[in-house]
């Protein structure tokens, strides 16, 4: 599949933050459609939440029943961003507004290809006048009990590699902003760039000016949404997901660098992947504000993180030193 860009699309270009996103990638990763291994302990520790909410709403199973890999899924269950500053509740406000005529469409053709044959619980879920409703509860209640206790942290992995995207992209142009996004995609420079993206379905399609939306994810993998009424977007790993759960569970055995720095700011200089600030690390590590600035501080004398000011933020990135020790 290629995606042909010009210059006029880079200036059109955005990037957003997806919890509804997030919510719907998150019952995906819990059943199993989606891996993530570094996720592993999320997992393993909202499993049981997740067990409880399957049991107690079966517009979860039936949300759930309709998520699959390699073929087409309701979008207006998972749509994209429409704005850059939506909450959850602007987001799901977007799925209750869904015509009942859409939804039907949408659900008879992601059950009419080769599918497991959904239970007949869900298919009286579909046919209900009020299926809208029904699945965006669901999702809702995905929202309240797996994703919004953790969304803080969530969120701040996602701004950074959000701010970390769009500087690539406004420094130094498509090549470097999609250039480590997913193993399957590539940038092929031209008069007209085209982004490569695997894809059993060799289509090309034109941007013309529109611009691409960036949307990251912790718990989702790569999606594309290249069909109206939706934006042109792209949904990608974030990068230094696996850091979201904060300082390294008790139980797990020290290794090089907690023995050498400590747990806590081993933590530190693991999460700063990717420049952060005071705050954003904070919210990603559950830390208090002056454990966070104590451990930088310290980092920092050591040689192995810098400061960077960005406006009035101040900025945290590892140095090569900080990044070899990291990365051991």
């Amino acid at each position: 599949m290629r995606i042909e860009v010009t210059p006029a699309d880079l200036a059109a270009s955005r990037f957003a933050i997806s919890p509804l996103g997030e919510t719907v990638s998150a019952l995906r990763l819990l059943a199993g459609l989606n891996s993530a291994p570094g996720l592993t302990p999320w997992v393993a520790r909202q499993r049981p939440v997740y067990e409880r909410l399957r049991h107690e709403l079966p517009t979860v199973g039936a949300l759930l029943a309709l998520m699959r890999r390699g073929g087409y899924n309701a979008d207006f269950i998972h749509p994209p961003p429409a704005d850059t500053a939506q909450d959850f509740a602007d987001e799901l406000a977007m799925v209750r507004a869904t015509p009942l005529a859409q939804a039907r469409d949408e659900l008879a053709r992601n059950l009419t290809a080769p599918h497991t044959t959904p239970p007949e619980y869900a298919r009286r879920i579909y046919r209900s006048p009020h299926v809208v409703d029904l699945l965006a509860d669901a999702i809702e209640a995905a929202w309240t009990t797996l994703v919004q206790p953790d969304w803080p942290r969530l969120r701040a992995v996602l701004e950074r590699d959000l701010l970390h995207r769009a500087g690539r992209l406004l420094a130094y142009g498509w090549g470097a902003a999609v250039a480590d996004l997913d193993p399957r995609m590539r940038w092929v420079p031209g008069d007209v760039g085209t982004i490569e993206v695997d894809d059993p379905h060799q289509v090309t399609y034109s941007l013309a000016g529109r611009g691409l939306l960036f949307v990251p994810t912790v718990f989702g993998i790569l999606i594309k949404y290249l069909e109206p009424p939706w934006p042109f977007a792209i949904v990608y790993p974030a990068y230094g997901a696996a850091e979201l759960l904060g300082p390294p569970d008790p139980s797990r055995p020290d290794d090089v660098l907690d023995r050498l720095v400590g747990r806590s700011r081993a933590a530190v200089l693991r999460a700063l992947a990717l420049p952060a600030t005071t705050s954003q690390l904070v919210a990603q590590l559950g830390l208090s504000l002056g454990g966070v600035g104590d451990h930088l501080t310290v980092l920092r004398e050591a040689g192995l993180v810098s400061r960077v000011r960005s406006g009035r933020a101040v900025r945290y990135r590892r140095t090569p030193l900080g990044d070899a020790l990291a990365e051991r």
